[in-house]
């Protein structure tokens, strides 16, 4: 993780300047953006990472938290403090590097410490080791556990020791209600959650109720844990949500049991495997117990990788009446718009600044069929 320095009393400017960008790659689409007012939703200039990644460098006797200047993976930067995370991580991080100094078990051969922080207060630290962890390391382990009141997870080569549980609960507020949702260790979640609640709270007050009303079920493709599912699912009679990774899967159908939503379908499928079966073209063991025929969508939901909507899904987008596009990456997005203002007219553009003071950009785009 390169370390990026921040100036709290810079961050409007900064911000104002990567919106003015945005607006000019937008441009690029002629009339079919023209007029369109971009909605900006802002970050706290500090504390606001839910996630925090630090190599651990051995000097002699000396361990310390590293971070490395970008581009460079030879020269440590000692790290006492880590202003873009969270207050949870932060009051851990000196602690939490005492306890672990205090045992030589402990200290040898850590090469890695994550956190999971949420607004809830919980953390989960995941230790990761250059050895194997035999049962010194666990006891030694779960007492530093006990006393700092947090989850710990060991990896080594070919080991996994979750002592306390391997997830975090956080709670989210949209719209002036409370979801809560589990995070578990590895698994992709947004990392910075106050603009993650900008920016569900922009889906659920930008799609129209219920949908085209004729056609009132929702797609959603690369769901995740339900970050998104979960609060819209009240907008709609149905919704069919995707996601490939295993554990978000998992995690989506906690976070629907733990919300009380009773009208979501979620399956294991990539965007790739939803545009198959829709179309009838294979058949899936894991929609064997689905009836898609009893599906009338109307929206779709996508929230894709860096890479964008590869062209079969793109496709299958272009043939819904409303489409809600999350994007991490304005150039793929771009280049997918360039696609779909040949069917849809573009309602509504956001920015979200979930990573303050690079040039990482969020957006979210709402369009609508044309002649629909």
């Amino acid at each position: 993780m390169a370390l990026e320095p921040i100036e709290p009393q810079q961050y409007q400017a900064l911000l104002d300047a990567k919106s003015e960008q945005i607006r000019r790659r937008f441009d690029e689409l002629g009339s079919f953006a023209s007029g369109l007012v971009l909605d900006v939703f802002s970050s706290k200039p500090e504390n606001y990472r839910m996630r925090a990644e630090f190599r651990m460098w051995h000097e002699g006797d000396d361990l310390f938290y590293a971070m490395f200047p970008p581009g460079n993976k030879y020269q440590p930067i000692r790290i006492e403090s880590f202003p873009q995370a969270s207050e949870p991580i932060n009051d851990l991080m000196i602690p939490l590097l005492a306890g672990i100094k205090a045992s030589p078990v402990l200290s040898k051969k850590l090469f890695q410490i994550d956190f999971l922080s949420s607004q809830r207060g919980e953390v989960l630290v995941s230790l990761l080791y250059h050895k194997q962890l035999g049962d010194d390391w666990l006891a030694l382990a779960d007492a530093l556990r006990i006393e700092l009141g947090i989850n710990i997870i060991g990896r080594a080569r070919k080991q996994k020791h979750v002592l306390g549980i391997g997830y975090i609960m956080e709670t989210l507020e949209v719209r002036g209600r409370k979801y809560h949702y589990q995070q578990v260790e590895n698994a992709f979640t947004q990392p910075n959650a106050g603009v993650n609640e900008k920016m569900i709270s922009w889906a659920c007050e930008n799609v129209e109720r219920f949908g085209p009303m004729d056609k009132p079920d929702l797609l959603e493709l690369y769901c995740g844990n339900g970050n998104f599912t979960v609060p819209l699912a009240a907008q709609f009679r149905k919704v069919m949500a995707t996601e490939i990774a295993k554990s978000s899967v998992n995690s989506a159908h906690v976070n629907l049991i733990e919300n009380g939503i009773d009208n979501v379908t979620i399956v294991r499928l990539s965007s790739e495997e939803m545009t198959q079966a829709l179309a009838g073209v294979r058949a899936f063991r894991r929609l064997a117990d689905v009836d898609l025929s009893s599906f009338n969508f109307g929206t779709i939901l996508v929230d894709p990788p860096r890479a964008g909507l590869d062209q079969e899904t793109l496709a299958l987008v272009q043939q819904f009446d409303q489409v809600v596009y999350i994007s991490c990456n304005p150039d793929t997005l771009l280049e997918n718009l360039q696609e779909l203002k040949q069917t849809h007219v573009l309602k509504r553009l956001a920015l979200f600044d979930q990573f303050p003071y690079t040039h990482h950009t969020e957006c979210g785009v709402v369009l609508h069929k044309r002649n629909s």
